[in-house]
């Protein structure tokens, strides 16, 4: 960023320097060091210059730096420079450490003077650079700058600086988990769960149960071998647990919703935690009846609770036992679990209209007290997250700060007649976690597996370890207590992050409940029945690899322009349901000639004025168009196209984007010029009004053509009036959709063949506020995370929410002036 006059800090001043231009990220800090670098000269240096090497937090660092950009960039342009790991030969496959830094470039006659941008990376052997490709524009650094009356290039002299802070990792994946090379099963030995749409309520419970090793054994007990899997919820669940024992990759719930009566449709609608555990016990419990496992629930997660009632004017006593397998406590008002506690047995006095009805004498003043007769020794509490509001006549969530102990003594809640030979002193073992609001969000659970273990989060299909801060502090809720700011609520807007169940273990029951399985606690006839399903499964692909035929999947302007979600269309199950694209069962030796024309055929276009791009699946989590099939091979067949093109997707079908090429007079593609490289760019309209997305095709653009020049082309096909005032964003991964800089050509702004543009028209402050106090979006950005997170109603099954992803192969970071940050070449 350019140094604003009134904000004076030097280059020389390190602590004040981190503490302007280096965020606090909330972790505990190694080592900060600093290390200067003076250059003369700068026009006659050389294209890469590598600085002297410094240590930090017992690594040794060095300064990468191209002065006229590197090959990654546009030459000349900008600086380019990166910070690199000088100590990764003879390090091991596991290496790794994780920094954030600031890289600086100053006058050096004026340390106030300078140009800085910041970023932090798990640096490891693969990626042991990381940096800024376009960290200024070179041109900028020898003007003044504004208010200063000098430039930050003086006479050919700068210092390059670079700020280091290694960190501490106590997960030792930090900043890792987000990657989409992250092994769930490699890193913690677990594995995650599908989310079938709108399933991570049921995912958070079902990851709870299975870390409670003594219920995973006895539903192991369970006689299922002669069981239906459609029908059986047993077996289902038996089949689940196995596979999160076994598997390497994330496991599937399909079977067992279908066994509990949900339909496709319900597991795109949210249900609620507690009515669904109670339903899955009430399928479990007739079924473990004459076996080893009767009688287990009970014994595992039912209490008693006593409801005394006594009058005040006369003597009339009522008692009432009740069993309960959960425990629901208020949070609206209440600080602490064990104020909540407190609450829950708190003396209720009953007069006035709420006089208590006698048989012998009528109604009475009387007092009501509840004490726990018993308690489970694992013991589940629901907490009162949801109230219905009067006033807006609608159920809300609470977000109130609610705070709870990883130990809990739950002595003085109990009766006077139970047994205090061993301390009721509770552990806990599970966070059951909500974040976003009541009719919109994400479940995810933290669960610490047996005494030893560390906690890990639950994430669906991926699973992380976690610090004690992740798991308590940051699922308090949003408002935090005096002086306290828990890090993510930093940049936290109207998502609320908080626990809504936690599931505690008695201490003196942990040994019994978390005991480790053995190997005969599996039924064999599960084990041998899903071995060899596993074996069919592979003997099927290989079979479909050499069958004769293959699908082809296309997509054409018409799919698109009805796609409503993140990129040109769903392919991945994971991420909604597929989308309805046309489909073509080819023969794998047909020639692609053939193909092509019968392709042509089918959407009535000329032969000539169409070309068909192969898709890949960048490493950013986004499917885009990567290469053209190529027209003067003759003999290529539709075989060879999917091996040679797109073997690396891991796909046994070919998917398609069909183009078809306007004429060049028309709008959006340039003329053929010597050295015009052309792209092809995908608009996609955001429209508020509507709430709704809208594909309009492609545009073709010259590379060294600006931004901006796509505003007259959308104007036109939208038949709008010219210089119709738009804002544009690029789709840049899910979860990251951008603003573009008009002023900078696409080159510069590394937009590339298949990217895709999202625009909406300008929108005034009156226009935003109107939107938001009617519950709408009023930018792209906005409106892509809420369809990331949406709770799918029945007519939205097209798409699902979609995960959010690693960085863009060529972004991954973004300070200052929005300066991509990539690894050198």
């Amino acid at each position: 960023m350019d140094l604003k006059t009134e904000e004076i800090v030097s280059v020389l001043d390190h602590e004040a320097f981190a503490a302007k231009h280096m965020p606090d990220l909330g972790h505990d800090v190694k080592e900060f060091q600093v290390f200067h670098w003076k250059l003369q000269g700068w026009k006659k240096l050389e294209r890469k210059l590598t600085s002297p090497e410094f240590d930090c937090g017992g690594h040794k660092w060095r300064i990468l730096l191209f002065p006229f950009g590197n090959s990654n960039g546009p030459r000349g342009d900008f600086v380019s420079i990166y910070l690199d790991s000088a100590n990764t030969k003879g390090t091991g496959k596991d290496w790794h450490v994780c920094a954030q830094f600031a890289l600086v470039i100053s006058n050096s006659q004026d340390p106030t003077i300078y140009t800085t941008s910041h970023a932090h990376h798990w640096f490891i052997p693969e990626e042991s650079d990381w940096g800024f490709t376009r960290f200024k524009d070179l041109r900028r650094l020898f003007q003044h700058q504004p208010g200063r009356g000098r430039p930050t290039i003086e006479g050919g002299s700068v210092v390059v600086s670079a700020y280091v802070r290694v960190l501490d990792d106590p997960t030792d994946v930090m900043w890792h988990t987000t990657s989409s090379s992250y092994d769930s099963k490699k890193q913690t030995g677990y594995v995650g769960l599908q989310n079938q749409g709108a399933t991570g309520y049921m995912n958070s419970l079902l990851q709870s149960l299975f870390h409670t090793h003594y219920f995973r054994k006895v539903v192991y007990q369970i006689p299922t071998e002669d069981e239906d899997l459609i029908e059986s919820t047993s077996l289902a669940l038996q089949r689940v647990f196995y596979r999160l024992q076994t598997s390497d990759k994330p496991v599937g719930t399909n079977e067992l919703t279908k066994s509990l009566g949900l339909t496709s449709l319900d597991s795109f609608l949210q249900h609620d935690v507690g009515e669904f555990n109670r339903v899955l016990q009430d399928k479990l419990e007739p079924k473990m009846k004459g076996t080893d496992a009767e009688g287990a629930i009970a014994k595992l997660f039912f209490g008693k609770m006593k409801t005394s009632t006594e009058c005040v004017n006369v003597f009339y006593e009522a008692i009432k036992i009740q069993r309960f397998n959960n425990i629901q406590l208020n949070v609206k008002g209440i600080k602490t679990l064990y104020e909540s506690f407190q609450d829950y047995v708190a003396v209720e006095t009953l007069d006035g209209e709420n006089k208590y009805q006698t048989d012998e004498f009528g109604l009475q003043d009387a007092r009501k007290r509840i004490t726990f007769q018993s308690l489970p020794p694992v013991l589940h509490l629901q907490l009162k997250r949801y109230e219905y509001d009067m006033q807006r006549k609608a159920t809300v969530k609470i977000n109130d700060r609610f705070e709870f102990p990883f130990e809990i003594d739950l002595d003085e809640f109990l009766d006077e007649t139970v047994d205090r030979s061993k301390p009721w002193k509770y552990k806990l073992h599970g966070v059951l976690v909500h974040s976003g609001e009541l009719d919109d969000g994400h479940y995810f659970a933290f669960i610490k597996p047996d005494r030893d273990t560390r906690w890990h989060k639950f994430d669906d299909d991926r699973v992380t370890p976690v610090t004690d801060r992740e798991v308590l502090e940051e699922n308090y809720s949003e408002k935090p207590l005096d002086g306290v700011v828990p890090q993510m609520l930093v940049n936290q807007t109207k998502r609320s992050t908080n626990a809504y169940m936690l599931v505690y273990i008695r201490e003196t029951a942990i040994d019994e409940v978390l005991a480790p399985l053995a190997e005969e606690d599996t039924p064999p006839h599960l084990r041998r029945r899903l071995n060899e399903e596993h074996i069919q499964m592979i003997e099927a692909r290989k079979r479909e690899r050499e069958e004769q035929y293959l699908t082809v999947k296309v997509i054409t302007d018409v799919t698109f322009s009805l796609h409503q979600g993140f990129d040109l269309a769903v392919f991945d199950e994971t991420n909604g349901s597929l989308s309805d694209l046309p489909t073509f069962r080819v023969l794998k030796q047909e020639t692609y000639s053939v193909f092509k024309s019968r392709v042509a055929q089918h959407f009535g276009c000329p032969e000539s004025q169409i070309r068909l791009w192969v898709l890949a699946n960048r490493m950013n989590k986004t499917v885009r168009p990567d290469t053209t099939i190529p027209e003067n091979e003759p003999s290529l067949t539709v075989e060879m196209i999917r091996d040679n093109f797109a073997s690396h997707l891991g796909n046994l079908d070919l998917r398609l984007y069909l183009d078809i090429l306007p004429d060049s007079s028309r709008v959006g593609y340039p003329s053929p010029l010597a050295g015009n490289v052309v792209i092809m760019i995908f608009l996609k309209y955001f429209d508020t009004t509507q709430q709704s997305l809208f594909g309009l095709g492609k545009v073709h653009m010259p590379r060294v053509g600006k931004v901006r020049d796509l505003i007259p082309i959308i104007n036109e096909r939208m038949k709008w009036i010219p210089g119709t005032p738009l804002k544009l964003y690029e789709e840049v991964k899910p979860g990251m959709i951008e603003p573009v800089r008009p002023k900078y050509t696409f080159g510069m702004s590394e937009i590339q063949d298949g990217d895709i543009i999202c625009f909406q028209l300008e929108t005034s402050g009156k226009e935003v506020r109107d939107l938001k106090s009617r519950g709408l979006y009023s930018n792209p950005p906005q409106f892509y995370e809420f369809l990331r997170n949406r709770v799918m109603k029945p007519d939205e099954r097209k798409e699902s929410p979609a995960k959010s992803g690693s960085p863009r192969e060529d972004q991954n970071a973004v300070s200052g002036e929005t300066l991509e940050v990539t690894r050198t070449p």
